[in-house]
């Protein structure tokens, strides 16, 4: 006989572990007991070597769904036994180093209970299992108990109970476990505090009350899992644009909820990936391409495409869904709420975060009250506290790779396992991006990410991040001895990281923006901490550069400790600073200035209706700003390059609601023909230079060509993938470059640009038949999303390197 204690480290608790440790136990007729605590699950066990190395075996091949083992260690037990069976034992607290499992969509056995009226839980809202429901949205603390989550506040009911310690139910140590009878309820309010009486509605309960008022046109505010949302039927163009102008969100995408994948297969082409992407534990909201209908491609060029292509493609989905897009952001119902809601509707629905644009998602029955009052007409709330906001994560299928736009619900705060080379390292604080912010807890060979905390710049965001970050250094008693900024001075989140320094007195490291996004990319390949740098390629809208100006399209040789600069894309002004992300127009002026094409636009090209445009603009003022270089400064970004080429044939010209806006409904137009077409006279060409000891690529050429092609009045379509296909082939062309010269081997691609797919899949392609590695993001977000994980990898680099 032999007694060991077994040691399980990783995502291990809430997810019926436990249970699955006893059953395996009684199974193998071993003696002994389990527990959680703060290092993730204890095993005291006694049996034979036989039984034992059996018991061990099972427990890694027989994991629970949500489980996910990280290290398991076997030592021999010394201390006190006194087992003459095996059983459960309380969870002890200390040191906390475990795992908080994501939230997890509602399970099939859950989800058909709901619907059985033989069963207890039908048609009860909460209804969860240990397979699935809430987990990161109600948990306080570690260890994942009851008493540490927002359900303490409901006391167990004798059935559940009774369910809560078989061991052969699924629910057994389920903590959300809750029914009718014990757990929280649901209720129906009118927005205008009129009472809602049952003559209104001859329908089940207040849950099923909600579909009859989404198909009547009405906008309802649900209490979800991680936050509150605001539906309403996607097919009703009037209440979408209701919703919009209410909500003051006027041209981002709504993303749209579905009963099933039948519903979503109406409208989008949905390939297996993206089948288990949406059914997955995850669930999360999938950008699919929607269904062309023939003429699609030769009318795209249309200056109203944007509300013709979807109406054309989706007849029975509202044009102000998703203008200028030709995907639809679907999810499938992931609570039993959405499940009961969405029973009767045959239909998709509109189901997008409740808040006005830019401010956190609500979470709170009051705040939703006073801040949605205005937006919606009725409110289904419940009484489970929302603890930590969750959005919904957001995620699309390039190639047969996923990539992960926004990390959030499903997804955080899973761990993501650092490379070799990084398993001993301080405790370090990386605080993120202002855009899309994210931050990053590193600590003994793991990075814990934030779910999604929006942009800062908005002053309730930054509160909820602050919120967030003090939520999460409590719940994972992290201790930072580092803290990473970026280098940007005007960052909200790095100047919050210099008063957290100098408050707690530790060091901090200004990490430089597209050198972060490397790292990210870097480690999320496994690439190891000594290995030899890559190229990488780093394409978004801006970042503080090591020289004080605004980079934005690099090509930087970087390991996790350092980086040089090889080459970058010419740098063109961004006039009136951030005014030129939201006007587009100005981009393409300050494109033409400095390619010194303006004044052959004025002679040779004055017909066309982008030189009249900038004609009407206050030229002088603008060539004034540049000159004196006032609030013009220099940026060699290819987000607004993409920018400009978009305003340049007539998309989004004038005005754009949210960054990327234009280059998003430029890829969106993009003529397939022309695209897989080999011939020359089908690609856009850029010249290069070199000066300052950099390669630049300059779009002079580029441009040239454009004008031509508007001049002889070639298609919008056929333009915008002469440009994808050209730019595919700079970047290419200056790779096949810098490798001639430098020692690399592998190349990463990342930044928010390369979350355009064609862009992405056309330099991959290219680079690939050279034989080169391509290394690309598929755990965390390319965009500012991943970006604290770069920086906690490179401090942690730069710190064993010194030590």
């Amino acid at each position: 006989m032999a007694t060991e204690e077994i040691r399980v480290r990783g995502t291990v608790q809430g997810v019926g572990f436990r249970p699955t440790v006893y059953r395996l136990a009684k199974a193998c007729k071993l003696d002994g007991d389990v527990c959680n605590d703060g290092e993730g699950v204890l095993i005291r066990v006694s049996g034979s070597e036989e039984a034992l190395t059996e018991f061990v075996t099972r427990l890694q091949t027989e994991c629970p769904p949500l489980a996910k083992i990280n290290q398991l260690t076997r030592i021999p037990y010394e201390g006190e036994f006194n087992f003459h069976n095996f059983v459960i034992s309380t969870s002890v607290s200390n040191v906390i180093n475990t795992e908080i499992t994501p939230d997890a969509a509602t399970c099939p056995q859950c989800q058909k209970e709901i619907f059985d009226p033989f069963s207890r839980f039908y048609r009860y809202p909460f209804t969860n299992c240990t397979h699935c429901g809430p987990r990161l949205s109600i948990i306080r603390a570690i260890p994942y108990d009851r008493s540490n989550t927002s359900m303490s506040a409901f006391a167990i009911c004798p059935e559940c109970a009774k369910e809560y310690h078989d061991v052969e139910n699924h629910r057994f140590h389920a903590q959300p476990v809750a029914c009718h009878v014990c757990g929280p309820s649901a209720w129906l309010e009118r927005a205008d505090g009129k009472s809602v009486t049952a003559s209104m509605f001859s329908m089940l309960d207040d849950v099923d009350a909600v579909c009859t008022l989404l198909q009547k046109g009405e906008i309802v505010a649900i209490k979800g899992l991680g936050g509150i949302h605001l539906a309403c039927d996607a097919t009703q163009e009037t209440v979408v644009q209701k919703l919009r102008q209410r909500k003051k969100r006027y041209h981002k995408p709504f993303a749209l909820m579905a009963r099933d994948i039948e519903i979503i297969e109406q409208y989008c082409s949905v390939n297996v990936k993206e089948k288990e992407l949406l059914t997955s534990s995850a669930a999360p909201i999938v950008l699919l391409q929607t269904k062309q209908t023939e003429g699609d491609e030769k009318n795209k060029f249309s200056p109203t495409f944007c509300t013709d292509a979807i109406n054309r493609v989706s007849l029975d989905i509202a044009p102000s869904v998703a203008l200028g897009q030709n995907t639809l952001g679907f999810m499938l119902p992931y609570t039993p709420l959405h499940h009961l809601i969405l029973r009767r509707m045959n239909r998709p629905i509109v189901l997008t975060s409740g808040n006005l644009a830019d401010e956190p998602q609500c979470i709170d029955n009051d705040e939703a009250r006073k801040k949605l009052g205005t937006i919606a007409d009725y409110f289904l709330f419940h009484n489970r506290e929302i603890i930590n906001r969750v959005d919904d994560s957001v995620v699309r299928v390039i190639g047969d790779k996923t990539q992960i736009i926004r990390r959030a619900r499903g997804y955080a705060p899973a761990p993501i396992s650092l490379p070799p080379g990084f398993h001993n390292v301080p405790q370090i604080l990386a605080m993120g991006s202002e855009l899309k912010n994210t931050f990053c807890l590193l600590r003994e060979g793991e990075a814990i990410l934030s779910q999604h905390l929006g942009d800062l710049e908005n002053a309730a965001a930054f509160n909820a991040y602050q919120e967030t970050l003090n939520l999460y250094l409590n719940l994972f008693e992290h201790k930072p001895e580092v803290i990473a900024i970026d280098k940007h001075p005007e960052y909200l989140s790095s100047k919050l990281g210099k008063e957290l320094a100098d408050t707690n007195q530790i060091p901090i490291h200004q990490i430089q923006h597209h050198h972060a996004h490397i790292a990210a990319c870097m480690v999320e390949n496994g690439i190891p901490l000594n290995s030899p740098p890559v190229l990488g390629i780093a394409l978004d809208g801006l970042g503080y550069g090591d020289n004080g100006t605004l980079w934005g399209g690099e090509f930087l040789l970087a390991d996790y400790r350092k980086f040089q600069r090889l080459a970058t894309f010419k740098p063109v002004a961004m006039i009136g600073g951030e005014q030129a992300i939201y006007q587009p127009w100005r981009n393409t002026y300050a494109q033409l200035i400095a390619t010194k094409l303006w004044d052959d636009c004025q002679e040779q090209y004055a017909d066309l209706e982008i030189v009249k445009f900038l004609k009407n603009k206050a030229v002088k003022l603008l060539n004034q700003l540049m000159e004196k270089k006032i609030n013009s400064p220099p940026a060699s970004s290819v987000g607004r390059l993409f920018d400009a080429v978009a305003a340049a044939i007539g998309i989004y010209r004038d005005e754009c609601s949210y960054e990327g806006q234009a280059a998003i409904a430029l890829e969106a137009i993009v003529d397939v023909s022309s695209l897989n077409n080999d011939k020359e006279t089908l690609i856009y060409p850029f010249s290069f230079s070199f000066s300052d000891s950099i390669y630049c690529i300059d779009s002079r050429s580029m441009w040239q060509a454009l004008l031509n092609d508007l001049q002889q009045q070639i298609p919008q379509p056929v333009i915008a993938a002469k440009f994808h296909k050209g730019l595919a082939n700079a970047i290419v062309e200056m790779v096949r470059h810098l490798y001639q010269e430098n020692l690399i081997n592998q190349v990463a691609l990342t930044g928010g640009v390369f979350q355009n797919s064609i862009l992405l899949q056309q330099v991959t392609k290219r680079l690939e038949t050279l034989g080169i590695k391509v290394l690309t993001h598929s755990l965390v977000p390319a965009n500012d999303g991943g970006l604290s994980l770069g920086q906690a990898v490179i401090t942690a680099a730069q710190l064993i390197h010194e030590s």
